[in-house]
């Protein structure tokens, strides 16, 4: 079976979904996008087998997203690739593809919905937030009141 993930190493979510993937058991495919980033045609690909629309994939914290104007309206799904594919800075990750599925794994528990193997064992985010039990089962969030 082949996990691979467009992971950035200096992304904490990044990091907790490589994390998650790893307490599965899996040893992923890591492609560190701003390095190598994926061809036009891999990310438009990407992006329709998520369902999502361009935009959705466009990433505005700590990137150039206003300097290049991303967020005008006007620009069309063509424009947008290709400005991602000049600058992948603004290409939000993490973006996971497994047999069940690709996703853009935010927050990062969301990668266990396309998991093919259950977690192993207890996990736990960076920040120290629990996100998998000893059993490991999914921990439930807290709603607040």
């Amino acid at each position: 079976m082949t996990v691979t993930i467009y992971h950035n190493p200096a992304c904490g979510t990044s990091r907790n979904v490589l994390g998650l993937i790893r307490n599965s058991g899996e040893e992923p495919t890591i492609i560190e996008y701003l390095k190598s980033s994926p061809s036009r045609e891999e990310l438009s690909d990407l992006i329709r087998r998520m369902g999502v629309p361009v935009r959705n994939v466009l990433r505005q914290k700590g990137t150039p997203y206003e300097e290049l104007r991303l967020g005008d309206p006007a620009l069309t799904d063509g424009q947008l690739l290709d400005a991602m594919m000049a600058h992948p800075i603004p290409i939000n990750r993490p973006i996971v593809v497994t047999p069940l599925g690709v996703k853009l794994c935010r927050p990062s528990e969301a990668v266990l919905d396309i998991l093919p193997n259950p977690q192993r064992g207890a996990f736990a985010k960076e920040d120290g937030e629990p996100v998998v039990d000893e059993r490991g089962r999914r921990v439930a969030k807290a709603v607040a009141a």
